[in-house]
């Protein structure tokens, strides 16, 4: 039992140290003029303006598709950016999907929907998708809550924004 509760603090804390990184290193992200660095490639989300970002990009919000990493390499998202969550509809062909906002990060790293809140039900994603303003700086944990966590925890449908202020060139 120690080993495990090591473990999860260690992972915790890694965890938590790669949230730190990431928002200290998008602090600055748009401030970089193109002759700073003409090699550097910064991701289409770096323009003025609020952004309207499909998740998971062609993919869309499905089984098997690694959000967390997705997120690492499609962000920054900023406030007042809208996620656009795009998933079939139930039928016999396909698995439900749905959209819960886990709490905190613990919630977030054990996919424990208990205290989550769902914000799109499995039907909502479908046409034109769920979309979800990231209206506030802090962190939010999004998390696929079918089958009892089962996509979140085994199919990887999870991953965490922290929404730093646009910069204004």
């Amino acid at each position: 039992m120690g080993f495990t509760f090591a473990h999860q603090g260690l992972v915790l804390v890694l965890v938590a140290a790669s949230m730190v990184g990431v928002s200290l290193a998008n602090k600055g992200w748009g401030s970089l003029g193109s002759h700073s660095h003409p090699h550097h490639h910064h991701p289409h989300n770096h323009t003025n303006g609020p952004k309207r970002i499909i998740v998971g990009g062609s993919q869309n919000w499905h089984f098997g598709v690694n959000y967390t990493d997705w997120s690492l390499k499609n962000g920054p998202f900023y406030i007042n950016d809208t996620l656009v969550f795009k998933y079939d509809p139930p039928s016999n062909t396909t698995f439900p999907h749905s959209v819960y906002l886990l709490p905190h990060l613990k919630s977030f790293l054990n996919c424990n929907l208990r205290k989550a809140k769902m914000i799109a039900n499995p039907t909502q994603g479908s046409g034109n998708g769920f979309e979800f303003a990231l209206k506030k700086r802090k962190p939010y944990y999004f998390a696929c809550g079918e089958r009892n966590g089962f996509h979140c925890k085994v199919g990887l449908m999870k991953f965490a924004v922290v929404s730093p202020l646009r910069r204004r060139h």
